[in-house]
């Protein structure tokens, strides 16, 4: 009897299937291939036979939808790419010229949108103006989740500690501005406002158009600059984030009017008053006590994140409903959530890069798609667009700068927060989009302030740096990274 050779691992079992030649496998496997082919062909056969089988018209035209629908899907995710890809380009060009990322995904957008839609330009074929309200939807989703993160790392602490100079510069800040774009208003009504929208209404949007600083932005700048942490950079910050609060209350009642009459306004003002008490009195602790529970105890990582999410789609309902937009409440919904807790780093580790790779490049093409740089063709708009630059300057660094300079600061740092109060970046895009949405201003004063804003965004870092030619730059500490 033959002895195997044993390698301490016992005998190999056997294979329950006979050895056969790749020649006879090869052989069964297509003829049982080929047999199941002509099995089906012979009741597809037998089935069109019958009545239920006939080709109408019908049944001709559902065929025609789904290759429309398959059409148009195609155009929507090579444009989606397109967008994607060109933000991301132009965010590391702009990264290397030192300026905020998200400069170069603005302009991307502008310049992308209007070829989607095929509006301007020889490439048409990137999409159809059928593509334009997906991107709407996209759109207002993406800047629903932004403002719900700008919310979860809004931190109260940044006014209580600068309390009395932040809400004093900050409201000086937002005022003089305000006050100088109401007053220009009585140029622009009759030329640029929207279809039967009143003059109160009107020079309202103009004023806070002016008077916006985009915080997210600003935090950007700060900690490029290394000087996040310094008195400026603190002062600078706090006021930001009373900037933000208050702007949000003037749009959230601006919106309210120029979707209602006066008389629904209030009814509105009431609901919304209700709804922040519910929100700050009665949601808030439930939030904290449930979030103090669950990472004292442990749990899984995506219950906290499924139940903020559902948080944060209610609490935006309630603001559509109530006549204030979605973005308020989801907004507000991210306030709820301490910006230290665990929940609150989870968030933004697992949303943060959907949100500013994807959604926020569809919400600066649809920017694009109704900015209509065809509109700058003149010598006369490029003044008109000249004059609201200088408007929206002197007023916002004029203003902050003004009373900083009362506060004691020297007129060099006086002048350095204001320039830090200028910029104004996705901010002032989410109030101009919701302007041209109410009709209060027409497309090319829309125009005319994304210029603006594009101006005032850009010129704030080479700004600084004149201002700090002299002075040695701080290193960036090791603080999170803001988001920009």
């Amino acid at each position: 009897m033959e002895q195997s050779v044993s390698s301490g691992e016992g005998p190999a079992p056997s294979s329950p299937f006979a050895p056969t030649s790749h020649f006879k496998l090869a052989a069964g496997y297509g003829a049982a291939i080929a047999a199941g082919i002509a099995i089906f062909l012979a009741i597809r056969s037998r089935g069109s036979q019958g009545s239920f089988g006939a080709v109408d018209g019908t049944r001709f035209v559902e065929h025609a939808n789904k290759l429309v629908t398959l059409h148009l899907m195609c155009q929507l995710l090579g444009a989606l790419a397109l967008v994607v890809i060109s933000a991301q380009l132009a965010r590391a060009l702009c990264r290397r010229i030192g300026q905020p990322g998200v400069i170069g995904e603005i302009i991307a957008g502008i310049l992308i949108g209007p070829l989607i839609v095929g509006a301007v330009g020889p490439l048409p074929a990137l999409g159809t103006k059928a593509v334009a309200p997906y991107f709407n939807v996209l759109s207002q989703v993406g800047v629903m989740l932004y403002m719900f993160l700008i919310g979860v790392e809004f931190d109260l602490k940044l006014i209580r500690k600068q309390a009395h100079s932040a809400l004093a510069i900050s409201h000086a800040s937002i005022l003089l501005p305000f006050l100088l774009g109401a007053a220009s208003a009585l140029w622009m009504y009759p030329r640029l406002a929207g279809p039967d929208v009143p003059f109160g209404i009107f020079s309202m949007f103009v004023g806070l158009a002016m008077s916006v600083t985009a915080f997210p932005v600003l935090a950007r700048i700060l900690e490029d600059r290394g000087i996040q942490r310094t008195p400026l950079g603190v002062l600078a910050l706090g006021c930001a984030a009373v900037d933000d609060v208050t702007a949000w209350c003037l749009l959230a009642l601006l919106v309210s009017l120029a979707r209602w009459k006066y008389e629904l306004a209030l009814l509105t003002a009431a609901l919304t008053l209700g709804y922040l008490t519910i929100m700050f009195v009665a949601v808030r602790p439930l939030v904290e006590r449930w979030l103090q529970r669950h990472e004292t105890g442990g749990g899984t990582t995506q219950t906290p994140i499924a139940l903020a999410l559902i948080g944060v789609l209610l609490s935006a309902l309630a603001t559509e409903y109530i006549g204030i937009h979605a973005v308020f409440g989801a907004f507000v919904f991210g306030t709820l959530i301490p910006h230290d807790s665990q929940l609150a780093s989870k968030l933004n580790r697992k949303l943060e890069d959907v949100i500013s790779v994807l959604f926020l490049p569809i919400f600066f093409a649809q920017i694009g798609m109704r900015t209509d740089l065809s509109l700058l063709t003149h010598a006369a708009d490029w003044l008109a667009c000249g004059a609201i630059i200088a408007i929206a300057c002197i007023g916002k660094i004029g203003g902050s700068a003004l009373l900083s300079r009362y506060s004691g600061a020297s007129w060099r740092d006086a002048t350095r927060l204001g320039v830090l109060m200028n910029t104004r970046g996705l901010m002032e895009l989410v109030v101009l989009s919701l302007g041209l949405e109410l009709q209060v201003i027409s497309p090319r004063l829309f125009t005319w302030m994304t210029v603006m804003t594009l101006f005032t965004t850009f010129a704030t870092v080479p700004a600084l740096r004149w201002l700090e030619r002299d002075r040695p730059r701080l290193p960036p500490t090791n603080a999170a990274p803001a988001r920009s």
